[in-house]
């Protein structure tokens, strides 16, 4: 069976998804661009050979309608002959992007592809709508009344019994480790950095906070108290903050992935490739557990043990949500999120996924590893799991 190889894999900085935002003033064609282009740049690639390139985005209006990953691939100065498409597996969409990409390499389908995601929270912001419409309301027959996302990080906080305190410490910890890894370096072969409309650069995580503490989240109110959802959910402690979930951010991210036998025959050194893939279905109530039965699925798939995996990426949508995942299995909590998550990183939705997963090449790379599992919570209860082996 062909190997599907991660070949290179690169980001742009976060920036905070807002107007006044380091990215806001950055159109995202333009910012998933960036990272297209710079693939082809830094591995000194014939773009002509790339056949096709899969982009995730969840808002998929506005700037970033009309299929954005072709318009960023001709933007980027592609040939018009290279195609591009766009999915949606909400928070997961360039992790599928990624898999989509690897699994036509390894069917047969694709020698070499780009899969990536973009994400401007700052000017398609969350729930945009081009009509005002009501997606959800056919579901009303089966599920009556479905929560937001905020409700089900506050019941996996309370059913996991995790506290405020503890969601407040695995925050400012996240914080931490980022800091400290972009204090070290350890970011700097993932990052492109965005040249900006006045002549200026954007090089560095915007949303990463070295300074914050526990104690200074503890005094942030919780997000997402309603007593429509009191009654319904008496167990709920009201301990989701800002502090303790991702911030609304801008960014973009891209791999370079093709068959092993493609990237020797170019000369090219892959540095990691694909070992198993999972997506599955999960409680839309809840939303976000989806991770642990990914995770499940991945492993068995992978034929390995949570104790065989060097390194875990588990998107910090919410702390609730790695919180529960680590409830779960158990693994040495330096293992996961080793250089911060979501929380201190950002979630720039359709771009997390090949976010996380160029955090976790770099991360292996650089300490020796050999396997990581990623794995993220998706909107309507979803979630993707990639385990990969450092080469």
């Amino acid at each position: 069976m062909t190997d599907a190889v991660i070949v290179d894999i690169v980001r742009t900085p976060s920036g905070k998804g807002k107007p006044g935002g380091a990215l806001h003033p950055v159109h995202p064609v333009d910012l998933f661009a960036g990272v297209i282009s710079a693939l082809i740049e830094r591995n000194d690639l014939d773009p002509a050979l790339v056949e096709d390139v899969i982009g995730g985005c969840v808002q998929q209006v506005g700037d970033q309608a009309l299929n954005i990953a072709r318009v960023a691939a001709l933007t980027a100065g592609l040939p018009i002959e290279v195609p591009g498409t766009t999915i949606d597996r909400q928070c997961g969409s360039s992790q599928q992007a990624a898999h989509f990409a690897a699994q036509g390499v390894i069917a047969g389908a694709y020698d070499v592809v780009i899969a990536g995601g973009v994400e401007s929270m700052s000017r398609v912001p969350m729930g945009t709508s081009p009509t005002g419409g009501a997606p959800f309301a056919p579901l009303a027959a089966r599920f009556p009344s479905l929560p937001h996302q905020g409700i089900g990080a506050e019941l996996l906080a309370a059913r996991g019994k995790f506290d405020r305190e503890a969601l407040d410490a695995f925050a400012a910890e996240s914080h931490r480790r980022a800091a400290a890894t972009q204090a070290a370096g350890g970011f700097d072969r993932e990052i492109v950095p965005v040249a900006l409309p006045d002549g200026g650069v954007h090089a560095v995580d915007e949303t990463v906070r070295g300074s914050t503490t526990a104690e200074g989240l503890g005094g942030l109110k919780p997000a997402f108290a309603d007593p429509r959802f009191a009654e319904r959910y008496p167990e709920i402690d009201w301990s989701i903050t800002p502090g303790n979930s991702s911030p609304l951010t801008d960014g973009a991210s891209a791999a370079l992935i093709m068959s092993a036998e493609k990237a020797e025959a170019l000369g090219l050194t892959p540095r990691a490739r694909f070992h198993a893939f999972s997506v599955v279905g999960s409680d839309p109530e809840v939303m976000l557990s989806g991770p642990i039965p990914a995770t499940h699925k991945v492993l068995a798939r992978a034929g390995l043990r949570a104790d065989d995996i060097d390194a875990f990426e588990v998107n910090e949508a919410f702390a609730s949500v790695p919180m529960a995942w680590a409830a779960e299995f158990d693994v040495d909590p330096a293992r996961l999120n080793p250089r911060g998550g979501a929380i201190a990183l950002g979630h720039p939705l359709g771009a997390s996924g090949t976010r996380l997963l160029a955090t976790l090449v770099n991360h292996l790379e650089q300490t020796g590893g050999r396997y990581g599992l990623q794995t993220m919570c998706e909107g309507n209860g979803m979630a993707n799991g990639t385990v990969i082996e450092r080469l």
